[in-house]
């Protein structure tokens, strides 16, 4: 299965967070997944920390996915334009591209936001997996 992860389902796995389901801990672990981190979400990551509302050492990111297994899932032409077609059920531009990209390069969203089910992943097969 290829995952795709909300960013704070990213941020609840690297901080051994008990939000996270273990359900998704062990969808997550699973070496026969592939998981995959968006730009999107480093991004996120980042201007929260800039604001205050998150702690997190930023340069210290990058070798937490590798450490974790988890491949990065830049940010194409292609999610840009998708993104910004997606009908208006939610503003969040982050949670927008992560719809984009899972369509996209048909991934499956690890989230705890409800949001995901809106945007019709699941008629496309590939249901979010909520945690």
């Amino acid at each position: 299965m290829r995952l795709l992860l909300d960013t704070h389902v990213l941020l609840w796995w690297l901080s051994d967070d008990r939000k996270l389901a273990k359900n998704a801990r062990d969808i997550i672990a699973n070496s026969d997944n592939d998981v995959l981190v968006s730009s999107a979400s480093a991004w996120e990551i980042s201007i929260k920390a800039a604001l205050g509302r998150l702690e997190i050492e930023l340069d210290d990111l990058e070798s937490a996915l590798v450490k974790n297994g988890f491949r990065s899932l830049p940010i194409g032409l292609q999610h840009a334009l998708t993104a910004g077609r997606l009908p208006n059920v939610h503003r969040d531009p982050f949670d927008r591209m992560l719809v984009a990209q899972a369509s996209i390069e048909e991934l499956r969203v690890v989230s705890h936001d409800r949001v995901f089910e809106r945007y019709g992943l699941a008629a496309e097969g590939l249901p979010p997996i909520f945690v």
